[in-house]
């Protein structure tokens, strides 16, 4: 959001940058089910160069104090009280609270991991919200086409799917609690998917 700030003499105005959530800080219960937007977090993808996949492994464990989870695992580490997806061969994301980050989100990655990987800030491209509550895993798997099913999805799981023709990450945070994220320039689409799909299991 763009503020106009007007001076003291009246005849000069400056404009300011604000932040603004894509749903307003959304949050709302239906009976057991909860579903907020998930609104203080950073999200900063890191790329593997080519061949580098040691190096990265060496990084991250002297980084974050963890292995390099398997390709749609999650690892939640100590510093910056931060999570590590693990995407696909060569990428991750990390998410970490907004109250951690120093400056910008992308250089802090990128100093912890010492330039091992390729870092792009993408907390403004993806839109994140939280379902969590009894019921929640029958809300996801109408419009969800991969498997929920404890076995087969467990706590720490992630992945990429579609959810009402939307991209879609999908994370396993906790027994009844699932973290989603899917592009910000169809915030309010994703939004409806969601609240319609808990409407019609109620």
């Amino acid at each position: 959001r763009i503020s106009m700030i007007r001076m003291e003499d009246g005849n000069v105005a400056e404009y300011k940058l604000t932040s603004e959530e894509f749903l307003n800080g959304y949050q709302a219960q239906f009976g057991p089910i909860s579903l907020r937007e998930i609104s203080d977090i950073c999200m900063v993808s890191m790329a593997v160069p080519l061949a580098e996949e040691q190096a990265v492994q060496k990084a991250l464990k002297a980084a974050f104090g963890i292995d390099m989870p398997d390709i749609g695992q999650s690892q939640g580490a100590a510093p910056l009280d931060s999570r590590v997806l693990r995407m696909g061969l060569d990428q991750m994301f990390v998410l970490f609270p907004r109250a951690q980050n120093t400056g910008r989100a992308e250089q802090q990655i990128k100093t912890l991991m010492k330039s091992a990987v390729y870092t792009t800030d993408q907390s403004h491209n993806w839109v994140g919200l939280e379902i969590s509550g009894p019921g929640c895993r029958s809300a996801l798997e109408r419009i969800c086409p991969i498997d929920l099913h404890p076995e087969r999805f467990a706590i720490d799981a992630v992945a990429r799917t579609q959810m009402e023709h939307l991209g879609t990450i999908i994370l396993c945070v906790d027994q009844e609690t699932y973290w989603l994220f899917s592009a910000s320039s169809s915030a309010k689409s994703f939004l409806h998917a969601l609240e319609t799909s808990i409407h019609n299991v109620q």
